[in-house]
């Protein structure tokens, strides 16, 4: 069988290797890939988002699987391409894609299908939104209704940050025509937990859940970035609470779509936050998060490539079985570059240490130094080429064991500027030390 994968980040690098890992005699092929990537499949350096070469590609390679990583394409209309030609891709329309490509379009179908999220308004104008903002008053959420590369969204703490965010976005442009129609959000407080459901236009089957950790530095302290690390299994994930998640948010979001004429197929990421007066939905994604999948497919002990492949033939999840995984936890640490998530430093050669059992090293921002500088001057074949390098997954017994493990391969893979955090599944942590600090008083 074999399989092309669209993308060349550590999501893909992680896709990649749960496939061969159900299948080790899949014929992969990357558009682009990556170093890591290259290990496990043929790269091919088309852009992601280069819907005709990708589509001259599949005619000649015949596929019997795509599947897109990035949201870029599938907002492009790969899945509609695809499907024109009998080609079968794992990922929604460009349609269904608007569940994340516009933040308007998600706000409102969430509200005409009674999906629980925060109250917000969108707006084109300064003025109107920074009346909307002070309305809501401070803490206030400035969202960018596009595509901004998870960077989209302002917390601003202060009115005065609320009025540089909407200024900024509206008038100066910072994230270009991603900006140009804002959403203003009231702040909801409490835990964020990402659920994926992989999902057939009718039917779903969820994952479990998993924990990102957006801000930059420890403590949740610094700029947002696209994710620092990942953990999983998530405590407050409970079966009651994936019950209520599919039954509330899952399957009326399915059941909208296709009243919207744009049944939803692929994989559906919901980012919920646990207030304390329900769960609620902060944003849904239209493909697989990152850094949650680099956290949660080592994890998996039943098949991925199976439900992929029901999708995007266009068959039924009716019959397919829920997910299964292994026992254990699982952390991802990521590895970013220097200046990230601003201007980031490119070029920087990487030294790793020796492969260990339980750690699984997903590429992302790397490429090949050209070979003969790197023999003159004895520098590492591979450099750091975007903002986030590398993704460092340790899967252990316990979750101290695998937060342990993943921060210390992290700490000794080396490259000049690098920037991490070492406290991964902190909140996780600190419950489990609650509860042991209980039953020994107990």
């Amino acid at each position: 069988m074999k399989v092309l994968i669209v993308g060349g980040g550590a999501r893909e690098h992680a896709i990649a290797w749960k496939l061969l890992q159900d299948d080790p005699t899949l014929d992969l092929i990357a558009a682009p890939g990556n170093p890591g990537i290259a290990t496990l499949a043929r790269c091919v350096a088309i852009p992601a988002d280069d819907i005709v070469a990708l589509l001259a590609l599949a005619r000649a390679e015949q596929p019997d699987l795509t599947v897109v990583g990035p949201e870029a394409p599938l907002d492009a209309g790969i899945a509609d391409a695809f499907h024109a030609e009998g080609l079968p891709l794992f990922g929604p329309t460009r349609a269904a894609a608007r569940i994340e490509t516009s933040k308007r379009f998600a706000k409102e179908l969430m509200l005409r299908a009674g999906v629980p999220t925060a109250r917000a308004s969108h707006h084109t104008s300064v003025d109107t939104a920074l009346r909307a903002a002070h309305a809501i008053g401070a803490p206030v959420v400035i969202k960018a209704s596009g595509l901004a590369a998870g960077k989209g969204v302002i917390i601003a703490e202060t009115m005065a940050e609320a009025e540089r965010a909407i200024t900024e976005m509206l008038q100066t442009g910072a994230f270009g025509d991603a900006g140009k129609e804002i959403l203003v959000e009231e702040f909801m407080s409490g835990e964020e937990i990402s659920v994926f459901a992989v999902c057939d236009g009718q039917h779903s089957r969820l994952m479990i859940g998993a924990q990102d950790h957006k801000r930059l530095e420890d403590g949740d302290m610094g700029p947002n970035t696209g994710g620092m690390g990942a953990y999983a299994p998530v405590s407050l994930d409970t079966a009651s609470l994936q019950a209520l998640v599919k039954v509330t948010i899952i399957d009326r979001v399915l059941a909208a779509m296709r009243d919207d004429h744009s049944p939803f197929s692929g994989l559906l990421y919901a980012g919920l936050m646990l207030t304390a007066t329900g769960v609620k939905v902060v944003e849904f994604n239209c493909r697989f998060g990152d850094p949650e999948t680099q956290a949660l497919l080592p994890l998996m002990s039943s098949s991925l490539l199976q439900p992929m492949l029901t999708v995007a033939r266009g068959e039924s999840l009716v019959d397919t079985p829920e997910f299964e995984w292994h026992a254990g936890f699982s952390v991802t640490t990521v590895l970013a570059a220097a200046g990230y998530p601003g201007r980031v430093r490119k070029g920087d050669p990487i030294s790793f240490p020796e492969p260990e059992d339980g750690v699984y090293v997903f590429h992302a921002g790397t490429r090949v130094a050209d070979r003969m500088k790197a023999q003159r001057s004895d520098e590492p074949p591979v450099v750091t080429d975007g903002g986030r390098v590398l993704s460092v997954t340790a899967v252990a017994p316990t979750l101290h064991a695998a937060s342990n493990h993943s921060r210390r391969y992290a700490e000794r893979i080396r490259f000049a500027g690098k920037q991490m955090r070492r406290d991964i599944a902190w909140r996780e942590l600190a419950r489990e030390m609650q509860l042991s600090d209980h039953r020994t008083n107990a």
